[in-house]
């Protein structure tokens, strides 16, 4: 990124010079020589919002060590993101016409000389180089050496009831370097780490479901129960499953096979192969075959205590994700990228592997954090791996997250990142409802509110009770609205935040509802200390994501093989067509909840059941619409979906 500042010229004026000279007394540059300081280029971003006069506490010691990464901008940052859209644009004369990996990087990554050049910067301030990649040059070295670098004071800052370092001021890079930085992270040290969505808790503690249940929607209606909207209500399905779920979404005789589909969490679940396998033998899903399911794994895990990232609880999200996928693309070939830990630089390692041995055309990512908590600087780092997939024909799938608005949660309205990210696909969240013989019967955008059995059993307390969970969704405060949801997505939406319109979540949904969950096997502890392998009901935008990318793998088989790619524009493109069901909050007319029995300690009957209802179609502030809506973006797949993809 160019300085908007101008080259330091001999002759100013003393006034002039005063202050520049005071500037250059905090960076540590000789007064003597401040007047020939070399121009630098500033990279934006770097200097938090929270950064600010009245939370900034002093100087950080110059003693105290950071550890940063240096993203490298490339030959030619502005050609690879127009490569991309051009690439990912059905209208585009070079619409599919992808890069290898290693076509990609000769064409658009950093050159040698840019990384010799960013190396010998860095170390010349006294920063010791840790590591190398494509993407970037990580450092290590004392505040001193970090300032001198960046031109740049690192400060104390409080941010909530806790203090963190970061730049004073926007951070630089010599303007010699022509540009070859794209963004520095690790400046500020507050914590960046995604968490998963899922509504359970993972193996440490098992978790099962209580009885009674549906095994279809509307099997088994709770006729000893209070009425709900005037009428009985059905319990909860125990699950669906990937049959219930392939008919729901016209899968057809499609099974994903040739087609890789690659996941990204943290850690990686220990029983997996086993759990996977006696999932899918269980509830009649074809077979994995030999080598079909694989890891691609860190050499060490960090972070890992329950109070960082809490590994154990990642293994659920990663069951979740891998049956999920092969439940409705049960042919698909399925990579893990497990991350070595939850922090935003492992996950980005994670897809960094992904983009650079090309492993899937198509990521299933099912975590991500709120936009408040994403700066700036990865967001950059983020999109740049999502440029340089969509030049190589990879899609990236993202839910969207499982607090609706998130004022419940955070107190102001916000959509969750990288969700947000113009460069890929956000996925929303309906309850769904599949009745007998596997029939698609309606879906609602996911919204839940809660309330309790009554002590004597005859109503339900302060109905419809308070929301518990739903889709996220709603305008983007910090990226741009991308040319593909323009004419598509309201203005009402996409200007919610500013008269030149930003990005709005999400862009495609499928079944995310607890309620109407996906049954999941897994592994787990019981009280009694035994690992046994159980099965329960699950949900949140974590499982939406896996199965639209299910859905994707079926579509590019449709396809012939050939890699769908960043699939945003195709999506839009389709919009308002047979292909969708454009849900809405209430399809039946007249208000939809479920009965729901859960065990009290959420394993068995001994500390006694609790019983629910659950509204639908109830998600915060969000609302399902007709048309396009910020719940369940153009709406979900249907059986003309998968088809749509064929050639003709």
């Amino acid at each position: 990124m160019r300085s908007n500042r101008a080259k330091v010229r001999a002759g100013v004026s003393l006034a002039a010079t005063l202050p520049m000279l005071a500037g250059a007394l905090a960076l540590g540059i000789p007064a003597a020589h401040a007047a020939d300081a070399p121009a630098r280029d500033t990279l934006a971003g770097t200097k938090p919002a929270w950064a600010t006069a009245k939370a900034d506490q002093g100087a950080t010691s110059d003693g105290a060590q950071v550890s940063a990464r240096v993203y490298l901008a490339g030959r030619d940052a502005a050609g690879l993101a127009a490569y991309a859209k051009a690439a990912s644009d059905p209208s585009s004369p070079v619409y599919g016409k992808y890069l290898s990996a290693k076509q990609a990087q000769a064409r658009f990554g950093a050159t040698k000389a840019q990384v010799a050049a960013v190396k010998s910067w860095l170390t010349s301030a006294g920063l010791k180089v840790t590591g190398v990649t494509r993407h970037y040059v990580s450092v290590t070295g004392d505040v001193a050496a970090a300032e001198k670098a960046f031109g740049t004071q690192l400060h104390n800052f409080t941010k909530g009831s806790k203090t963190y370092r970061a730049p004073s001021k926007t951070a630089s890079a010599p303007e010699s370097l022509n540009g070859a930085v794209l963004t520095v992270t690790g400046l500020d040290n507050a914590p960046h780490k995604a968490s998963h969505d899922d509504q359970l808790p993972g193996p440490g503690a098992a978790f099962k479901n209580a009885g009674p249940f549906s095994s279809y929607y509307g099997s088994n209606t709770a006729t000893t129960l209070p009425d709900a909207y005037g009428t009985k209500i059905p319990y909860a399905v125990k699950g669906y499953t990937g049959k219930q779920l392939r008919s729901a979404y016209g899968a057809g005789t499609y099974t994903g096979k040739g087609v890789r589909v690659a996941i990204t969490d943290a850690y990686a679940s220990p029983t997996i192969a086993f759990d996977a396998a006696t999932y899918a033998k269980k509830h009649g899903d074809a077979a994995y075959t030999s080598g079909q399911l694989r890891q691609v794994l860190p050499k060490n895990y960090t972070h890992t205590k329950p109070e960082e990232c809490d590994a154990s609880g990642w293994y659920g999200e990663e069951t979740l994700d891998v049956e999920a996928v092969h439940a409705v693309a049960p042919a698909a070939q399925i990579t893990y990228v497990g991350a070595a830990s939850c922090m935003d630089d492992d996950l980005l390692d994670s897809l960094g592997k992904i983009v650079d041995g090309h492993l899937a055309d198509i990521v299933s990512n099912s975590w991500g954090d709120i936009e408040a908590n994403q700066t700036p600087d990865l967001a950059a780092a983020y999109d740049q791996v999502f440029q340089f997939g969509a030049v190589e024909g990879i899609g990236f799938y993202f839910s969207s997250g499982d607090n609706g608005d998130e004022v419940a949660n955070t107190g102001t309205k916000q959509v969750d990142t990288p969700a947000n990210s113009a460069w890929v696909t956000a996925v929303g969240g309906t309850s769904l409802a599949v009745g007998k013989g596997d029939k698609y019967l309606w879906e609602t955008g996911w919204g839940t509110e809660k309330a309790a059995l009554s002590a004597d059993g005859k109503s339900w307390t302060s109905f419809p009770g308070a929301f518990t969970s739903g889709a996220g969704g709603g305008t983007s405060k910090t990226v741009a609205e991308p040319a593909y949801q323009k004419g598509v997505v309201p203005d009402a939406l996409a200007k919610a935040n500013s008269a030149a319109g930003n990005r709005v979540v999400p862009d495609i949904a499928a079944i995310a509802d607890p309620n109407t969950g996906f049954l999941v096997g897994q592994t787990q502890t019981f009280p009694d200390g035994s690992e046994q392998y159980s099965e329960y009901r699950i949900g949140g935008t974590s499982l939406a994501s896996p199965v639209i990318a299910a859905v994707q793998a079926l579509a590019q088989q449709a396809r012939g093989g050939k890699a769908i790619g960043f699939a945003n524009p195709s999506i839009y493109a389709k919009y308002g067509s047979k292909v969708y069901h454009d849900v809405t909050d209430n399809p039946t007319g007249s208000g939809l909840a479920v009965a729901r029995v859960d065990f009290a300690n959420s394993v068995d009957a001994s500390d006694g059941l609790l019983t629910s209802v659950r509204s639908l179609g109830k998600d915060s502030s969000l609302k399902a619409v007709k048309g396009y809506d910020d719940v369940t973006g153009v709406g979900t797949p249907t059986g003309g979906y998968v088809e749509s993809y064929r050639r003709r």
